[in-house]
C-alpha cells in the first residue's frame, strides 16, 4: 500500500537519508490548506501502482530548513504544495500549487520509467482523519447546528484543510459546496439574500454516508 511507502522528513537530515537511500523517489511538500489535500489526492492516485517509488512528505511549516535544502539541492523555487520527482538523485520535474494535476502529473511520471519495488517502511503516519467533518455533518443532520451554522464552519474547515487525503476523500468533501474558493466568494456576494439549503442538506446526507464508509475502510 502506498502509506507504508511514504516517510515524513522532517529534518534536512532526513532529507539527505531518503535521498541518498531513494535516488529514484518523489517528494510532495504539503501546505497549509485545500490545494495540499487535493494535490496529494491526485499524487496517491498515479503513486499507487508505482510500487518502485517511496515518498517524501515535508510539511513545510514544521520542517522548513528541510523544505529549504530541498531547494538549494535542487535549484527548484520553494512552493507549497509540490511535488518533486528524482531520478538517479537528479530532480526531473516538479509541478506546484492548482497545476498538481492527473494530466500534468502524467506527463512527469513519464519520466520515470518503472523499475522493480522498493522495500516497504513501517506505516509513516499519513492516515487521514475524517472525524470533524462526520462529527460536524452529525451536527447539521440532527439539527444541533442550522444552516448558515454548517455552511460557515464547513467551508472555513475544508479550506484550512492540509490533511494528505486520498482522491476519493477529496471529491466527497467537495461535494457538498464545490469549488471552496468559489463558493465562499460567491457566499459574499449573496449575503443577506435568501438561499434553498435543501439541496445543501440533500449532499451533506450523501456525503456523510459516504464518508463513514470511507471511514470504517
Amino acid at each position: 500500500m502506498l502509506r507504508d511507502r511514504v516517510l515524513n522528513l522532517s529534518t534536512t537530515e532526513d532529507v539527505e537519508g531518503f535521498l541518498n537511500t531513494y535516488p529514484t523517489s518523489v517528494i510532495f511538500k504539503a501546505g497549509t490548506c485545500h490545494k495540499t489535500m487535493q494535490g496529494f489526492g491526485f499524487l496517491q492516485e498515479k503513486l499507487e501502482p508505482r510500487e518502485d517509488l517511496m515518498v517524501g512528505i515535508v510539511r513545510v511549516v514544521e520542517a522548513r530548513p528541510a523544505s529549504n535544502l530541498i531547494a538549494q539541492k535542487t535549484g527548484i523555487m520553494h512552493q507549497s504544495p509540490q511535488v518533486i520527482l528524482f531520478k538517479d538523485g537528479n530532480a526531473v520535474f516538479d509541478v506546484d500549487n492548482w497545476n498538481i494535476t492527473p494530466e500534468v502529473l502524467d506527463m512527469g511520471f513519464s519520466r520515470i520509467p518503472a523499475a522493480e519495488g522498493v522495500e516497504v517502511k513501517a506505516d509513516s503516519g499519513a492516515r487521514s482523519d475524517l472525524k470533524p467533518y462526520l462529527d460536524m455533518m452529525e451536527q447539521y443532520l440532527s439539527g444541533v447546528i442550522g444552516d448558515q451554522h454548517f455552511e460557515y464552519a464547513y467551508t472555513m474547515t475544508f479550506r484550512d484543510d492540509a490533511s494528505l487525503r486520498s482522491r476519493e476523500e477529496v471529491e466527497v468533501l467537495n461535494s457538498i459546496f464545490g469549488d471552496v474558493d468559489q463558493h465562499m466568494n460567491m457566499h459574499m456576494m449573496m449575503a443577506g439574500k435568501t438561499k434553498d439549503y435543501s439541496v445543501i442538506r440533500e449532499r451533506a446526507a450523501n456525503a456523510y454516508d459516504k464518508l463513514r464508509t470511507l471511514a470504517s475502510a
